[in-house]
């Protein structure tokens, strides 16, 4: 019996999710653990396997279509097998590829050129449109490599590349080599301003929504200031000079940075905090914002009640969030929920920055770099590593006196990070 596709619910929040691309077509041999196709929510991108053996026989939507999640998406089974009561709300399913091959040569059928163009239009993707308008180029002209013999957008780029260059290497290989004439050399120089333009991912167009409506809603102000950590980097290095039998766990700066926050916080319910319209909504536990630079754009993994977490209960889970962000298997309710968040720049060597808070959030905290400074004790010049802090926040919601109170604790938090640990 033939075995459906579903597309996948990925996570609670998740009611749909946009098929970015299909790795097998109608007709190919699957086994299980194949990659059919690859979807995104407005959070993460994922992978869909073959949970079965057998033959792909119908996929029922294109690359770019939102998808409700549970929905059947495609059939598996054997070659010839019925797959009908499967099709999602009478969607017209590609047919076997045996079938594909029994039709006519589109050459073999004389088709008059404008129905022709009419057809092809109907099956151009809205990506291939936007990219023909953007080239100048017919999409219809364009030779359809996607799903069901559908225009997608590397079809229109081919065929602008094709207008472009019109044939002109085969001239070349004819005729002998001539000096470029006036007209030909201002052509080679508007060819030498070629570009390669992409749709933006439907990832990286959440990530551009979010931060412009952020800057434009908040009226956000940042306070920038040091803390000597040298007791931060000697009990790193304590932990690192460990004997290896006590198996102690892997703690980085950044670790001890969520656990210091996490226990500041808690004093100061104005900044773990959302504002929502003209309400404000002050939590009861810190929920922390991580945020992780991905190859797919910014992701911003929560770590729930920080503030009941031992700091090895944070590094581990601070870093199980930040592979399955980056390797893109996270679950999107891991993705919100945060009532602050904490952005670390430090390993770059940026020195100080404007963090940009993400809304509904009132605060984000920025890590910088590490830079020696020199200070002045009783008449003696000392050097002292000493790392930058960068908070932005919504002064509609806080004002710079509370915003500079919860700055100042945590400085003096982590200056005494190890009386911290009493507590």
């Amino acid at each position: 019996m033939a075995t459906p596709v579903i597309m996948p619910r990925q996570g609670q929040s998740v009611e749909s999710c946009i098929i970015t691309e299909w790795k097998k077509k109608v007709g190919d041999e699957v086994h299980a653990g194949d990659v059919l196709f690859t979807y995104e929510t407005d959070k993460s991108t994922f992978e869909e396997q073959a949970k079965v053996d057998g033959t792909l026989l119908a996929v029922f939507f294109n690359a770019e279509d939102d998808v409700p999640v549970l929905l059947n998406v495609a059939v598996i089974g054997k070659p010839g097998e019925s797959f009908a009561e499967f099709a999602t709300n009478g969607a017209a399913a590609a047919a076997p590829a045996a079938q594909e091959e029994a039709k006519p040569a589109a050459a073999e059928i004389a088709i008059p050129a404008a129905e022709l163009n009419a057809a092809r239009a109907e099956g151009i993707s809205p990506r291939a449109k936007s990219a023909a308008e953007k080239l100048g180029v017919d999409a219809a002209q364009a030779a359809p490599t996607g799903p069901h013999g559908r225009v997608i957008e590397r079809d229109v780029v081919a065929l602008a590349k094709e207008s472009r260059l019109g044939g002109t290497a085969k001239a070349e290989e004819a005729a002998p080599v001539k000096e470029m004439p006036a007209a030909a050399a201002a052509s080679a120089v508007i060819n030498a301003q070629e570009f390669d333009e992409v749709r933006l991912p439907n990832l990286r167009r959440m990530i551009a929504k979010t931060m412009h409506d952020s800057l434009a809603e908040m009226a956000q102000l940042t306070h920038n200031t040091t803390f000597d950590a040298t007791k931060i980097l000697a009990f790193r290095e304590g932990l690192k000079a460990a004997p290896e039998s006590m198996d102690l766990p892997k703690i980085t700066i950044n670790d001890i940075i969520l656990f210091a926050v996490s226990r500041v916080l808690k004093k100061h319910e104005g900044i773990n905090a959302q504002l929502l319209g003209d309400k404000m909504r002050y939590f009861k536990h810190v929920n922390l914002g991580i945020a992780v630079d991905t190859p797919r754009g910014l992701l911003v993994p929560t770590l729930f009640a920080a503030e009941t977490k031992t700091l090895v209960q944070i590094a581990a889970e601070a870093k199980s969030l930040a592979k399955s962000a980056i390797d893109g298997s996270i679950n999107p309710d891991l993705l919100q929920g945060g009532t602050f968040t904490i952005s670390n720049l430090g390993l770059y060597g940026i020195e100080s920055f404007t963090p940009v808070i993400n809304p509904p959030q009132v605060a984000l905290l920025g890590v910088c770099s590490i830079t020696e400074r020199i200070r002045t004790v009783e008449g003696q010049i000392t050097a002292y590593p000493a790392m930058g802090l960068s908070l932005t926040y919504d002064h509609r919601a806080v004002d710079g006196a509370p915003a500079s109170r919860f700055l100042k604790d945590l400085v003096t938090a982590l200056e005494h990070f190890d009386l911290l640990l009493i507590g």
